[in-house]
């Protein structure tokens, strides 16, 4: 069984930075894709960025140039480097990890750790 902890959330003021941590208790697989979702309350759960084992990222436009989706595969942690945020930005963060470079219905999820921008 694959357990993710997130870390790194906070309170922060718009314009600022912050840098999540999730940290895998092993990889699903050799192969495989890990994502960091946000989901705000009343809002539907949304995808930010994934990547795949072999480095291969994919970006939602809401996000695409301000956040960063990296790995270090040594220490088994995903990052998202999260620049220029804003009010809206605020929500609860989660990473997600999935086997065989499948970035869809992902099997594993974190708790989350909750940012929150003020203005």
């Amino acid at each position: 069984q694959v357990q993710l902890v997130e870390s790194g959330g906070g309170s922060v003021q718009a314009g600022g930075s912050l840098r999540l941590s999730c940290a895998a208790s092993k990889y699903p697989y050799s192969t495989f894709c890990m994502a960091w979702f946000r989901q705000a309350p009343g809002k539907e759960r949304e995808e930010l960025a994934s990547i795949t084992s072999d480095g291969r990222t994919r970006y939602a436009d809401s996000v695409k140039s301000r956040f960063t989706i990296a790995q270090d595969n040594a220490k088994n942690t995903l990052y998202l480097q999260m620049n220029s945020l804003k009010p809206e930005d605020t929500a609860m963060y989660y990473c997600a990890a999935n086997s065989f470079w499948k970035c869809y219905d992902y099997k594993f999820w974190g708790q989350g750790t909750q940012v929150t921008v003020s203005s």
